[in-house]
């Protein structure tokens, strides 16, 4: 590395600090208006008011939330990803920015990705201003990463990694304690779907149930052996899991619905058996009822393959660790069964996804994602806007 370059990553550590206070403002006012997936409105508005204050010219995608910004010039483009959405989850933390919508909490940390990105760019925008940036660099702020096939797919149909030659996201790991950074060349997540059975039939009297279709003991069988039955017809190495989320059915004790319903998620760690699962669901559902007497509608919605790093992306991302937070900040990071629409991206340009540690340091554990009680230590902010700008600088 060059002097240059060298001196170029030890102001980057200056700037960060200079934006915290504000970034973590912004992270704590998005927490506390936590907004779905396609109905991020307000966080959109203000990410991009901030952008505009910076003097970048951010740009809506046309789906009406999430935006794009580039900074700087040239022919090499770096896109730097953060998500934007919130979760349906209620908020059980303890702190004055804790959600004030019920029901919804940024329970995955999209803040705290959406907070460190917009950092990275007030930095890099700053930089370009001091004519330190001798590339482009593209803020992607995506929407709806919650809901598959995941709003990844929106920005691609938009152009938003039109001209990009790799990109670069982050994810919070609760495992990991602050300072930390999880990297992994190669899968890092699974392969994710959702899952919906329903059944139907001629309900009537639990005193006769030779004279119905008993819906739920149909329902009993499917959630205990399709998982079971799945796992014999799908090689074991593909890691592949079937859980249930939901179960619905009836209303009273002595009564026999005539519909219930089963949801849950199919996730896997190899995408040809992933492929293989959409097909292999329905069948299995089908047979495994139809001793019942009832009809079986299966609804497989393809959500999101694996993320697999780039093995070159990778090496940015060790050189960004190293020569900012330290070499002591790298950690090793297993696979994963979740599932992240940042593989889209990954099916058309190269790239990678790092484990930013959120566990505040001291502690032995902490709540994990998608629970009402997930309460990252915003100290990972600043380490994830340094690695993220260092990441653009040093591609």
């Amino acid at each position: 590395m060059t002097t240059s370059h060298q001196l170029l990553l030890a102001d980057v550590e200056t700037r960060v600090a200079k934006v915290q206070d504000e970034v973590i403002a912004v992270r704590r006012d998005l927490h506390a208006h936590p907004e779905l997936g396609w109905h991020e409105v307000r966080t959109t508005e203000l990410i991009k008011q901030r952008l505009i204050a910076a003097g970048l010219s951010p740009q809506v995608l046309p789906t009406g939330t999430g935006l794009i910004c580039d900074i700087g010039s040239g022919d090499t483009c770096v896109a730097l990803r953060a998500d934007i959405d919130a979760l349906p989850v209620p908020d059980a933390i303890e702190a004055p920015w804790r959600s004030t919508i019920d029901g919804a909490a940024h329970a995955c940390g999209h803040d705290i990705h959406t907070a460190a990105l917009l950092g990275a760019g007030l930095v890099l925008a700053g930089m370009a201003r001091d004519g330190l940036l001798d590339r482009r660099v593209r803020l992607i702020f995506q929407p709806a990463e919650e809901v598959m096939p995941g709003g990844a797919l929106g920005v691609i149909a938009a152009g938003g990694i039109d001209g990009v030659h790799r990109i670069y996201g982050l994810h919070c790991d609760p495992r990991l304690q602050v300072g930390q950074i999880g990297l992994r060349v190669g899968a890092l997540t699974a392969a994710a779907d959702r899952i919906l059975v329903r059944l139907t039939g001629p309900g009537g009297h639990t005193s006769r149930p030779h004279l119905t279709a008993d819906l739920v003991y149909a329902l009993a069988q499917l959630v205990t052996e399709l998982p079971a039955a799945l796992s014999r017809r799908v090689d074991p190495r593909a890691g592949m899991s079937l859980v249930w989320g939901r179960i619905t059915a009836g209303s009273a004790a002595n009564a026999i619905p005539a519909r219930g319903e089963v949801e849950g998620t199919v996730r896997c760690l190899d995408v040809n058996a992933w492929r293989l699962a959409a097909e292999l669901i329905p069948t299995l559902a089908a047979q495994l009822v139809a001793p019942f007497g009832v009809e079986v509608d299966t609804e497989v919605t393809h959500g999101v393959p694996p993320v697999v790093n780039d093995p070159r992306a990778i090496e940015v991302f060790r050189s960004a660790v190293e020569q900012t937070l330290g070499v002591d900040s790298l950690a090793q990071t297993d696979q994963s069964l979740g599932g992240e629409d940042f593989a889209w991206y990954l099916e058309h340009v190269p790239g990678a996804m790092a484990r930013l540690g959120v566990r505040a340091v001291g502690t032995e554990t902490a709540a994990d994602l998608h629970t009402p009680e997930f309460n990252p230590s915003e100290n990972a902010i600043a380490l994830g806007t340094t690695l993220l700008t260092a990441s653009a600088l040093l591609d």
